[in-house]
């Protein structure tokens, strides 16, 4: 069970439906790129929800979704980090995005599952997504954070002081910046998320985006 500070985040197919459209959207994106060779001038993936982690790269992207999932589903009690927060909020708000600009993919994201929608989407749906991360208790600092960017470093420090971020609290949301791998538990990590024969088709797209990332490098 993932737990942000007092509440316990739904296993639910609310938590299970944000989750596998905003992996699949971002799967879908990066097999785009891989087939026309073509990159995209923008960040892309579920994560750019967050200004702050929007240059992740999306086999990351992906990995941190994967970690943050397979939390949610631990029978254990897990702690949220900062980084889940954000997964959770990208999440939602790119699922709730998706059925109201392109409904007409859900049945093509849901149908072959472990988990089966007999309905299709409406302005409810969209709605309990947004509420799914709105109804938590968190104070939202990883949207706070970005604007550290753009401040003066001894400005920066008064400003954490004043929201109480430590820089044990902030440091995962650096690290991940310059992170190009993804997790190599990733697979397990989907269990529930996607069936056998969908990873099957998917970790391919992973492992080519990052080789492809590595040909690029110094």
């Amino acid at each position: 069970m993932l737990l942000i500070c007092a509440d316990t985040v739904p296993q639910n197919k609310l938590s299970y439906l944000a989750f596998r459209l905003a992996a699949f959207e971002t799967f879908k994106l990066i097999e785009f790129a891989q087939q026309t060779g073509q990159e995209f001038r923008e960040p892309f993936g579920y994560l750019t929800e967050v200004p702050f982690l929007r240059e992740v790269v999306p086999q990351v992207q992906l990995s941190l979704l994967a970690t943050t999932w397979s939390k949610l589903m631990s029978p254990h009690d897990e702690h949220a980090t900062l980084l889940d927060e954000s997964v959770l909020y990208a999440v939602c708000e790119t699922a709730a995005r998706m059925m109201e600009q392109i409904p007409e993919l859900f049945p093509s994201f849901t149908e072959t599952g472990p988990v089966k929608f007999l309905n299709q989407p409406d302005k409810q749906l969209v709605r309990d997504l947004r509420t799914l991360h709105l109804e938590l208790s968190n104070e939202g600092d990883f949207l706070l954070i970005s604007q550290f960017q753009d401040l003066d470093p001894d400005e920066a420090v008064n400003y954490k002081k004043q929201f109480r971020m430590s820089e044990d609290y902030l440091e995962p949301m650096f690290e991940v910046l310059g992170r190009w791998q993804f997790c190599p538990d990733i697979q397990q990590k989907f269990s529930g998320l996607f069936n056998d024969e969908e990873l099957v088709e998917l970790m391919p797209i992973l492992r080519l985006a990052t080789t492809g990332v590595r040909q690029l490098g110094p």
